[in-house]
Formats: structure tokens, sequence, C-alpha cells
């Protein structure tokens, strides 16, 4: 296994811009974005979750953490419309418009395409794909008339390549990696950018829980640097496509992968 990299700090990639993340109060990916949002200069940032205490408690740590005093959390569960809508208008109103929106909340689980119910293949699909639309289908129309902005989406190396049990979560990732797309190139008539990341494994609590250790073995087995990846390490290149580094690019999916099978 490779050495853990020493964790990269700042440099001001965000600098006067406003972040939005969805499901952002635990310990994965979400998270480390909005950590990397506020280190890399944003000037406010506001996270939702669907838990009102883990919401709470991650708004307070992200400023003592990162020392952005601008830092709001609004519940949100992007299965409902409402929930959506009330985001972004918090969003929108408290941070003065929106310049970048993650949207990380997604939803995963193992089981055999013949034993899957219609509930459990609808749920995955709806928090996962019809999620992420809700929100871009919300924020969207503010960032054009503004004529800028950039969405970044969290898919997986899922909705290219094919892994047993994972059947709705993969139908659902690659769902996201052709919205990402088919609305980059509306957006992008507007000065918008859309763009996805597409990690193989980063290893967070969440995953530990909803994951077997076999299958947390298999996957980590497949890397080239024989680690999963951590969060923030995803978290840098959400926010490299954030940036106006990233300028000329839009409808991209970005692999953040060491497979090499």
């Amino acid at each position: 296994m490779s050495k853990l990299p020493e964790y990269v700090p700042g440099h001001q990639l965000l600098a006067g811009k406003s972040v939005l993340i969805t499901a952002a109060a635990g310990a994965g990916i979400g998270y480390a974005a909005a950590r990397r949002c506020a280190e890399e200069g944003c000037r406010a940032l506001m996270i939702s979750d669907i838990h009102p205490r883990r919401l709470e408690e991650a708004v307070a740590r992200l400023k003592t953490e990162t020392g952005l005093e601008a830092v709001w959390g609004q519940l949100c569960n992007v299965t409902v419309e409402e929930d959506v809508r009330a985001l972004v208008a918090a969003a929108e109103a408290r941070l003065g418009g929106v310049d970048v929106l993650i949207n990380n909340a997604g939803l995963g689980g193992e089981k055999r395409v013949t034993e899957m119910t219609d509930e459990e293949w609808q749920r995955v699909l709806d928090i996962t794909l019809t999620g992420t639309f809700r929100m871009t289908r919300a924020m969207l129309p503010h960032m054009e008339k503004r004529g800028c902005g950039a969405i970044v989406n969290n898919a997986s190396v899922l909705g290219w390549r094919a892994q047993k049990l994972q059947a709705h979560y993969a139908a659902a990732k690659a769902g996201v990696m052709a919205l990402t797309r088919c609305s980059a190139l509306e957006a992008a008539e507007h000065g918008v950018r859309i763009n996805a990341v597409s990690p193989s494994i980063a290893l967070h609590d969440f995953l530990k829980k909803a994951a077997s250790e076999e299958l947390l073995a298999q996957l980590t087995s497949r890397e080239a640097f024989g680690r999963a990846a951590e969060v923030w390490e995803v978290a840098n290149v959400m926010v490299f496509l954030a940036s106006d580094y990233a300028s000329y690019m839009t409808g991209e999916v970005l692999s953040v992968s060491s497979q090499h099978a």
C-alpha cells in the first residue's frame, strides 16, 4: 500500500465565491468538500442534510476547523420538491446568490437484481439521480440569469463499470453522468458549467456501515495504490471543477481513481 498523502493546504481557488452542497453533514465526501471549499477561500457556504442534529454539529465544526463564519445549514430531503425549492431559495437569499452547487446526495446498497423490490430500486434512483436532477433544475435558472456558475455532480466509476449487487446504484450513477453531459450543453449557452467526479472508492464511516468488509477489501485490492481514496482527495477534484481553473470544461466526468482492473 502506498503512503498516505499529506493534506494539501488551500490555494484560494474559490476566493470570493459562494457554495451550496447537499448531503454534507456526515463524515463522507460532502463534508470533506465543504471543508475544502472553506479552505479554498469561499466567501460563504451553505450545507444541507436530512439529520437536524448532525447538520447543526457540522456547521459548528466547519466554523471551528476553517475559521469561516459565513456557514449555514438547511434541512433538505432531495426527494421532496418543496425541500429542494426551499433550499435553493434560502441559499440564494443567505449567500447573496450561489456561485457553486455541489450535488453530493446519494444512496447505495447491495442487492441481487432478482431479489430487489421496486421500492429498493426506486429509493436509490430517487435520491441519487432524481435528487441531482431536482437540485439542478431548481438552481440553473438563477445561475443562467446571472450568466455564470458551476455545478459539480458526484457520480461513480460504477456508471462505467459493472459490479455484482449494484444494479440500482450503477444505473443511478450512469444517469448522473448522462444528466451532467446533457444539462451542460443547455447551460453552456448561459455561461454555466456542469461537470462531475467519478470516484472509485473513498472510504468513510457511512460506507463502512453500508458495505461488507469483504466487498471493501475487494474494491481496495483493485486500486493501484493499494488503498481507498481519502474523502478529501475526491473533494480536491470537486473544487478544481468548481474553480476558474476549469473554465473550459463542461459536460465532463473526471474519474478519481487508481483502478488497474
